[in-house]
């Protein structure tokens, strides 16, 4: 997932700098990356291909792939304030801003984006310039929640529900008044058929969040990296010391967002398409 996200006025809600930074990316990586490593081997990837990793965070997946493209390929790694990331051959981190730094023409292979084009308000923009990124026959991977899906399955009482009610109505506030689009997963497939990738494929997702997962620790790591976001929004410092008694009682489950893996072609016609 992408470390930094933009918020109003130029500041990040997710800070690669915050303490917080390293739990987040450690419960992204132990969650997710099963699911991109999946979708990545069942798209193809090997020896001599070139990758973008946009919005890498820790690199796990980075990392992952260029094991996959040696000998002869590479892997660039971005991110607005990137991680350290382990060095190995092949692959390069970058500092990038993915809606305003240059991006070569038809350079990549293969790209993979998780978790950053739902928080940009230049989302389809975005994939625009992916589009044409990618070399003609060039597969993009996009990892992407609705966020706006979380229901409760058991809880220890009523109270405990409304609760976990509010804090998750509180965090997609503080998102959607930054511009993040917390429905965006389930609309990202169409959204790569109008920027012209063809051969489009979309998987769904939904996991349990439950205490000693890394689904509902990455919740808990939120109560401390959203705090100033979760305050403004409404819930008190005794309610999120609340939240995080929840999260380790074994009474409580929930589901997780819905997890959408979906994947697009540039046509192997060459040739630079234009919006």
């Amino acid at each position: 997932m992408g470390g930094a996200v933009r918020e109003a006025g130029g500041s990040y809600l997710f800070d690669n700098g915050s303490a917080h930074a390293a739990g987040q990316h450690r419960c992204l990586a132990a969650w997710l990356d099963p699911i991109s490593v999946g979708r990545l081997r069942a798209g193809g990837v090997g020896p001599g291909m070139r990758c973008l990793d946009v919005g890498a965070g820790a690199g796990s997946v980075a990392a992952w792939l260029a094991e996959q493209v040696a000998p002869g390929g590479s892997v660039v790694a971005t991110d607005l304030a990137p991680l350290p990331v382990p060095s190995r051959p092949g692959l390069a981190v970058r500092q990038h801003d993915v809606v305003r730094d240059p991006l070569p023409e038809e350079a990549f292979d293969l790209v993979h984006v998780r978790l950053v084009l739902s928080h940009l308000p230049e989302r389809e923009a975005v994939l625009a310039r992916l589009f044409a990124a990618l070399r003609p026959g060039g597969v993009l991977h996009l990892l992407e929640f609705d966020a706006e899906y979380a229901p409760v399955l058991t809880v220890p009482d009523e109270r405990a529900r409304e609760l976990y009610e509010r804090y998750q109505r509180a965090k997609l506030r503080a998102f959607r008044a930054r511009g993040s689009h917390q429905g965006w997963g389930r609309e990202c497939a169409g959204a790569l058929v109008r920027a012209g990738f063809v051969e489009v494929e979309a998987e769904a997702r939904i996991d349990t969040l439950a205490p000693g997962t890394p689904q509902l620790e990455m919740q808990l790591h939120n109560t401390w990296h959203l705090r100033e976001a979760l305050l403004r929004e409404g819930l008190a410092e005794d309610e999120l010391a609340e939240l995080r008694g929840l999260f380790g009682d074994p009474r409580f489950r929930a589901c997780s967002n819905v997890v959408y893996a979906v994947r697009g072609r540039r046509p192997r016609v060459a040739g630079r398409w234009r919006p």
